[in-house]
């Protein structure tokens, strides 16, 4: 993997602040057994006193389970489809290209949240954009419930759409800003993989009740969030962007312990986002300076091409493909929502020990090889090869690839949270998010005519996507593994000066 190259004068000036804060406040304490303490990412005591920055604490807890709530909402969304395809379409008398449309203005809806979804998480917060998101969750879900005619329905599913489109940004960067380094990873992991566990739910509970009343459950997550949203701090980080420093020190204690020393990593905050006003003035075209080409085509070069690879295609439309390859569309979502969560949480222990871009690898060469499988499976029912055999094959690639997304569909998100310093992460959100979302547009609306078209060759397509991110990641893609924030951004600030 190519390494990224740190100008030596700046990197030891950062260096620098960072020693002469910690010389502070070992100064100002006093404390003969105070220690900076690399493992916790912040300051600590040696063993007479004990004021350590915790990895974990109820709070933190609490917040990552509000931000898990928005993204188990997106999960239903993009669930929801699947097994409601066949009543939706009886019910309301819809044809496939209506419901084609239906499916796909999902991602219409996530192409319009995404092109603002950097720029108003900066402007608002990351706390209150979630308080306005669940105005459009709620809303979308109830539209659908009780609709009567197309055109409500179609609504709903924008005003969802919308949603997904800045939520899914908006969780991975809260959580990435509000964890220390050692857990930033896991913790993120773990709230996209309630994006699976959403879906899981639509296709279990989807396949028993009707698809009005699984419209009125989705509805459960933004309900159960407006609640938490009284009890969770702003991000710390976002807080010292917008000059808030009373209120940063607050919410790191509220985050950390209200015995913690916060000082080393709340002047570290500061000074970075001080840094940065040198460099940038927050305008859209910063993003394209020097410096950030590279993660910029990275990260949108990832995200294009995973769902490019058919994510979408298979989220929307999994039960439909089931039936296509003769196997039970009922067993075939279960076991895809099984199968989900068991590697969902596989990644989630494992990527803070083996790292981002190994996972990343591993879930893109999975996302080849099964969309080669279920290609092979349609090509040997088209001619009537191995009857018995071709619906087996089906399932095992549709649970290789929906295993094999679980376990890295959300690495480009934490590298995006990551990669990015906070001066233009909200135009790189949005951009990247942009791309990502008129790919996943493309491959939801043309899957059901593609697919006509030709069963085995639109997954032989989707492999060659995936084949193509393999390489994209096994070239570009950087470990971040083990590092705080600030000292990534910071290498990425000045890597290309």
């Amino acid at each position: 993997m190519p390494q990224m190259v740190i100008i030596f004068e700046e990197e030891q000036s950062m260096e620098q602040q960072r020693n002469e804060a910690t010389e502070r406040l070992l100064s100002r304490q006093g404390h003969p057994n105070l220690v900076y303490n690399e493992e916790n990412g912040g300051v600590g005591v040696g063993d007479e006193g004990l004021v350590t920055v915790s990895n974990f604490t109820s709070i933190l807890g609490l917040s990552t389970l509000t931000a898990a709530c928005i993204t188990f909402g997106f999960g239903c969304a993009i669930g929801y489809s699947s097994p409601t395809q066949s009543s939706i379409m009886e019910d309301l008398g819809l044809s496939v290209a209506e419901f084609s449309l239906f499916g796909s203005i999902l991602s219409i809806g996530s192409l319009i949240g995404a092109a603002i979804s950097g720029k108003i998480t900066d402007l608002f917060g990351r706390k209150m954009t979630m308080w306005i998101l669940n105005l459009f969750y709620i809303g979308g879900w109830l539209a659908i419930a009780f609709t009567k005619a197309p055109s409500l329905l179609n609504l709903g599913r924008l005003s969802l759409g919308f949603t997904n489109g800045i939520s899914n940004y908006l969780a991975s960067i809260y959580v990435a800003e509000i964890t220390t380094k050692n857990v930033r990873g896991r913790f993120t992991i773990i709230v996209q993989l309630l994006t699976g566990w959403g879906a899981s739910f639509m296709f279990v509970v989807g396949s028993f009740v009707h698809w009005r009343t699984l419209a009125l459950l989705a509805t459960i997550p933004g309900l159960l969030q407006l609640l938490l949203l009284f009890f969770i701090p702003e991000s710390p980080q976002w807080l010292a962007k917008v000059g808030r420093e009373k209120e940063l020190e607050a919410a790191l204690l509220y985050l950390r312990g209200d015995k913690a020393d916060i000082s080393h990593e709340a002047t570290e905050i500061k000074d970075y986002v001080e840094s940065l006003k040198s460099f940038s003035s927050e305008g859209i075209l910063d993003i394209f300076q020097k410096q950030y080409v590279r993660p910029l085509l990275t990260v949108a070069g990832v995200l294009v091409l995973m769902n490019l690879g058919g994510i979408n295609a298979l989220a929307y439309y999994s039960g439909a493909i089931f039936v296509s390859a003769g196997v039970s569309s009922m067993v075939g979502l279960i076991t895809v929502a099984a199968t989900q969560t068991v590697i969902g949480i596989l990644g989630a222990t494992l990527i803070d020990k083996l790292g981002r871009r190994p996972l990343l690898l591993v879930s893109s060469a999975g996302l080849c090889f099964s969309s080669f499988l279920i290609g092979v499976s349609f090509f040997l029912k088209d001619f009537n090869w191995w009857d018995q055999g071709s619906p087996i094959v089906a399932f095992i690639g549709v649970l290789m690839y929906m295993g094999s997304y679980a376990l890295g569909g959300v690495l480009p998100l934490l590298l995006l949270s990551e990669l990015f310093p906070i001066n233009v992460k909200g135009s790189a959100g949005s951009i990247c998010n942009l791309m990502g979302n008129f790919t996943g547009w493309l491959v939801a609306y043309y899957f059901n005519f593609l697919i006509e078209w030709s069963s085995t060759g639109i997954f032989f397509i989707f492999s060659a996507f995936s084949f193509a991110n393999f390489i994209l990641t096994a070239t570009m893609v950087p470990e971040t593994k083990g590092r705080t924030v600030e000292e990534i951004r910071a290498s990425i600030t000045h890597s290309s000066d």
